[in-house]
């Protein structure tokens, strides 16, 4: 079976068309699967990606970085490789890279979720002979529960803060987790805020025509005296931070699948952690690995080992695959940012 994809040292490269998918280097060509830090790097000559994740990478991207889209499903052919993005239903345009090639079919997976999501389109199974996965959360320990529950007990926990006087705080990776988390909780509590760097990607959801509830960026409300009852989504890097004093009493949180791990919640130091996560859980791993009905799949960032041996117990020809993509983290120099030290002091609300 020819190789559709190899691993170089700028990145996965599709030698047959001539282009990268998610470089960690700059090149010519970049085919990007969505637009977080380890996936989306500036310095590339010319990038594709999703007609709907356009806003978000040209956010993402330096100033006038030249972007082309696809939209789901619409295929491209590049030196006689047939090239398409079907949606990952991990953030607002993510993609799986579906390429065929003399017979050969590959789907490069990025990252992806299989629960249902109102900020982005849902996964698509594909069939194809080599699946490229990530398996972030590659472990059978991690199994996500309804997003219904979760949100209830977050509601309630802002309810209960509330009631008590306490400001809320919440954190969550400012492209993604945090429009999810706006998305599912009930502003009837309370008004909701959002530090600069999520207010800024709230901003690209809207124009990119999700809808989400009103939120009122923070730093325009720095004169407020009173934040009791109050919800603030801000990024992880500004945990622990002098920012924090100036909301009063507050309860914190974390919203990650890592706050499954009960050492994960402790170093976060934080009140509370709700399971969210914007990646497929151990059954959804697998359950999207048989869907593609792959012969052989390659198995990169996260839990590979474990992955590998078990896919090879059952009958798959499965490789670990080195690349530079993290998974769910903090994508800290963007996060750091907040609107007010890049002179932006719009207010939406």
């Amino acid at each position: 079976m020819a190789n559709l994809i190899s691993v170089t040292d700028r990145g996965l490269y599709c030698e047959q068309g001539d282009f990268f998918i998610d470089p960690w280097q700059p090149v010519v060509r970049a085919v990007i699967t969505h637009a977080h830090g380890d996936h989306a790097r500036p310095g590339s000559e010319r990038y594709l990606t999703t007609s709907q994740g356009r806003q978000v990478l040209q956010t993402r991207m330096q100033p006038g970085a030249p972007i082309d889209t696809l939209a789901y499903g619409e295929e491209l052919s590049v030196n006689g490789v047939k090239l398409s993005l079907h949606p990952a239903g991990h953030i607002l345009g993510s993609a799986q890279v579906r390429l065929e090639f003399q017979g050969q079919v590959w789907v490069v997976s990025g990252d992806y979720k299989v629960a249902p999501d109102s900020t982005c389109e849902p996964f698509t199974p594909l069939r194809c002979h080599t699946f490229i996965t990530e398996c972030t959360f590659g472990l059978p320990i991690y199994r996500w529960r309804a997003d219904s529950v979760v949100t209830d007990e977050l509601n309630q926990w802002w309810r209960t803060n509330r009631d008590e006087g306490r400001a809320s705080m919440i954190f969550a990776y400012s492209l993604g987790k945090a429009q999810r988390v706006v998305s599912c909780v009930d502003p009837a509590i309370g008004p909701l805020f959002c530090h600069g760097a999520v207010q800024r990607v709230n901003r690209d959801y809207i124009a990119s025509g999700i809808p989400l509830p009103p939120t009122t960026y923070a730093g325009a409300a720095y004169g407020r005296k009173d934040w009791k009852g109050a919800l603030i989504l801000a990024p992880p890097s500004a945990n622990g931070t002098p920012w924090m004093r100036r909301f009063g009493e507050i309860s914190t949180a974390f919203a990650s699948g890592w706050m499954q791990v009960r050492g994960a919640r402790r170093r976060r130091a934080v009140d509370r952690g709700f399971v969210i996560s914007d990646h497929a859980d151990w059954p959804g791993l697998l359950g999207a690995i048989q869907a593609t009905g792959a012969e052989r799949v390659l198995a990169t960032h996260g839990r590979t080992g474990p992955m590998v041996q078990w896919l090879r117990e059952a009958g798959y020809d499965a490789l670990s695959l080195h690349t530079e993509f993290v998974g769910e983290r903090d994508d800290v120099d963007i996060d750091a940012v907040d609107i007010d030290s890049a002179g932006d002091e719009e207010t939406q609300t």
